[in-house]
């Protein structure tokens, strides 16, 4: 498989919308006003040579009434991104569902694949040719703790997360199915959370066995889409095209205090491990090409936090390691799922609350253009051109 992407690095637009811990409704894409904003936002990524983005289609807006779907937003993108020859990466279900369904229904599977399929009717009835690239359900390993552990979002279940997951992964593997025998040209992009669990005690051999448990389950989802657990699931390693990894500050802590690790001073922690060894890991251990697909920092030092970032695929990229790209994630500023008044200030360009008028951060511009140079730099090796034939600047 070649690199089917239109560039090294990427931007996402947040787009969640699901329930939030309070019950109610979340819609970031709406929030940030990026809908209303397309042709301007892919503008402002021009500056940057960026042409791929990451896109919501926003499962909970689409279809109010079963089988029935407004496709109206996401006819919107298409069009927008065509128009300014921008990349964009489906994310399918990033969180919601419709106010009628939850993965505990039984009609969710059925429901889910037939969504996915009229999204890949519509996205060809108006962009025939090229390939297509879809997360079908955006961090299964996360929502399915959230939702069914914790009970912070649909179906508001404790102590239930591996029954939510595994009917997620029903849904998601049957759904890829559908949509690769539709679309011989359909990209499955894995999206899911990288993490590292440390015991709180290392000569404490039960901590020390719970924390390499708890380790394994970031796998399972991949590990049921490749068919190597959960056989009756119908998985097959074919179904896995491309592997993203989701990383942020707080996805190394300690078990089972949940302490989170000082990432600036992480490499002094025994048992910390670098972003270049766990991609390396998971790298390995599916053999497919990884994506770093979300990745920012919130205040003060998101710019200390790209340029760690930066410095780590520099790593993957000098080492051999099939890195296609990075996705700055989000570039917009965006409110808090729970508490709506609060902004998180982890984007490139703030955004006001009200008129949703965009300002650019002068000082993160310059540090995401010498971050982006500087990955060009280790591409102009000749040795890892094939790895880094999008890198643009």
């Amino acid at each position: 498989m070649t690199n089917p992407f239109a560039s090294f690095w990427m931007a996402g637009y947040e787009c969640s919308d699901q329930l939030n811990s309070s019950g109610d409704r979340v819609d970031l894409l709406g929030a940030t006003g990026h809908p209303d904003q397309l042709e301007s936002d892919y503008r402002l990524l021009k500056d940057f040579s960026i042409a791929t983005v990451r896109e919501g289609v926003q499962w909970s807006r689409v279809e109010h009434t079963p089988y029935c779907y407004d496709w109206s937003r996401v006819r919107k993108i298409i069009q927008a991104a065509g128009q300014h020859r921008i990349q964009v990466l489906w994310d399918l279900c990033h969180f919601g569902y419709p106010a009628d369904l939850s993965p505990l229904h039984p009609h969710f599977t059925r429901r889910f694949v037939a969504f996915a399929l009229a999204f890949v009717q519509l996205y060809r009835s108006i962009r025939p040719d090229g390939p297509l690239i879809v997360t079908p359900i955006n961090e299964v390993n996360f929502i399915s703790w959230l939702g069914g552990e914790v009970g912070a979002t649909s179906p508001y279940t404790r102590n239930y997360g591996w029954q939510v997951k595994y009917n997620l992964m029903q849904a998601y593997i049957q759904a890829v199915k559908a949509m690769k025998s539709m679309d011989n040209r359909l990209i499955i992009l894995t999206t899911e959370p990288l993490i590292n669990i440390i015991p709180g005690d290392f000569d404490n051999p039960h901590l020390v066995e719970m924390a390499r448990k708890k380790n394994e389950e970031q796998f399972q989802m991949l590990d049921m889409l490749c068919g190597f657990i959960c056989p009756e699931l119908e998985g097959s390693p074919g179904l896995a095209d491309i592997v993203g990894c989701n990383y942020y500050h707080n996805n190394q802590w300690l078990y089972p205090s949940e302490k989170h690790l000082d990432w600036w001073h992480g490499p002094d922690t025994r048992g910390y491990k670098s972003l270049s060894g766990l991609c390396r890991e998971v790298a390995e251990r599916y053999g497919r090409p990884v994506v770093i697909t979300e990745t920012s920092h919130e205040g003060a030092d998101k710019s200390l936090w790209m340029q760690l970032i930066t410095e780590e695929c520099r790593q993957m990229i000098l080492q051999g390691l099939e890195l296609w790209g990075i996705c700055i994630y989000p570039v917009l500023n965006r409110p808090d799922w729970d508490f709506p008044d609060r902004w998180h200030d982890s984007g490139i360009w703030e955004v006001h609350s009200h008129t949703k008028e965009r300002k650019v951060q002068d000082a993160y511009v310059a540090v995401i253009k010498s971050c982006i140079e500087k990955l060009a730099n280790a591409g102009q090796d000749k040795h890892h051109q094939p790895v880094l034939q999008n890198i643009q600047l």
